[in-house]
């Protein structure tokens, strides 16, 4: 079984306040004005987009009861997304990046083939883009559809481009996309580009943002977190056995990720797929974790308050967290909202949130 020993001792330092992992904030009074928080997941029995709000950080309801809020067949060149991930940019915009990829496309009749292309050349998935949006207020978007292979020549050998995110780099002021590639029937390793300021291209080459000590274990999944101390801290998934989730701490946002042995995840299975954001006015974090190897699959919990030790909180419906309306969510992300952004997002649903 996994456990949570203690790596490497830090202070945590209070030069910069950090209002929740994958947001951009500076003050304390940033945080004060975050009052609810917004999930972001996806099921496999719709591959689209999917919305819960939450005002205490433990119990969530889907703002759709259940159902999409953007359709993966009205937005991905697969007719289906995976692995939505949302953040929130320097210009307040809202940022969400998904894998362009239905894994049951043959089934729902939108190809002919298992994939996209034979999987004897290119292996299991083997999509090779990205869903791209931004919105100001989380109701009207603009979307692109990214094809590596197509923007760069380099990468015309593309195996697979998974669970892209995004974040924002303070030292190039743009938003920073990070996400996992496999190149031919190589394994898949972690890269970082950036894009252009409307969120609708990819304007650098991708590069190798992590490399994992044992050339021949697969990582995937990064989520990169802003500490209090101003380092980063990168959670990712490591494809040992069982596999589970590891991580690493960087002074740079992009490189020098410093290796750690430590299993951080509580599960005594596989999961995948961390995400890592802040409890409004506490000094806790928590990691929340796809387990993918249990029936029904579901998310997990654990909390820390110095980034090294792990508390566990359970799983969905099992323990201090809940869902409402909706079961077996799959690769989640949460960011904090104001009040205002979401009783205007609930408005919109026609959701009766109280806070």
């Amino acid at each position: 079984m996994k456990n949570t020993r203690i790596a490497n001792a830090f202070l945590i330092g209070l030069t910069l306040f950090v209002f929740g992992c994958g947001q951009t904030g500076s003050s304390k009074s940033t945080e004060d004005a975050m009052k609810a928080y917004l999930l972001t997941y996806f099921k496999d029995n719709t591959h689209s987009l999917h919305f819960a709000l939450s005002t205490d950080g433990y119990t969530f309801t889907d703002i759709n009861n259940g159902q999409p809020v953007v359709g993966g067949d009205t937005i991905a060149d697969q007719k289906g997304i995976r692995d939505p991930h949302i953040t929130r940019g320097k210009d307040g915009a809202f940022y969400v990046a998904m894998t362009d990829l239905h894994i049951f496309a043959k089934e729902a009749g939108y190809r002919d083939t298992q994939w996209e292309r034979p999987q004897e050349e290119y292996d299991w998935g083997n999509n090779r883009g990205f869903v791209l949006m931004k919105s100001f207020d989380l109701i009207n978007w603009t979307h692109s559809n990214i094809h590596l292979d197509k923007v760069f020549p380099e990468l015309e050998d593309v195996g697979c481009a998974w669970a892209p995110q995004t974040i924002y780099d303070e030292a190039t002021d743009k938003m920073m996309l990070y996400f996992t590639m496999r190149m031919g029937h190589g394994l898949t390793k972690l890269y970082y580009a950036y894009t252009n300021d409307d969120f609708t291209e990819i304007t650098t080459l991708p590069k190798l943002l992590f490399d994992y000590p044992n050339p021949e274990v697969q990582v995937l999944d990064a989520d990169i977190c802003p500490m209090p101390d101003g380092r980063f801290c990168m959670t990712y998934v490591a494809q040992e056995r069982p596999i589970g989730i590891k991580h690493a701490f960087s002074n740079s946002i992009n490189s020098g990720y410093v290796y750690s042995d430590e299993w951080i995840d509580l599960e005594p299975g596989s999961c995948e797929a961390p995400n890592m954001w802040k409890r409004i006015g506490e000094d806790k974090w928590v990691l929340m974790y796809d387990i993918y190897s249990i029936n029904p699959h579901n998310f997990g919990f654990c909390e820390t308050t110095d980034f090294n030790t792990f508390s566990d909180s359970g799983h969905f419906n099992e323990g201090e967290m809940k869902t409402t309306n909706f079961t077996s969510p799959k690769h989640g992300a949460v960011i904090q909202l104001t009040k205002e952004e979401a009783v205007k997002l609930a408005t919109h649903w026609k959701f009766d949130i109280k806070f």
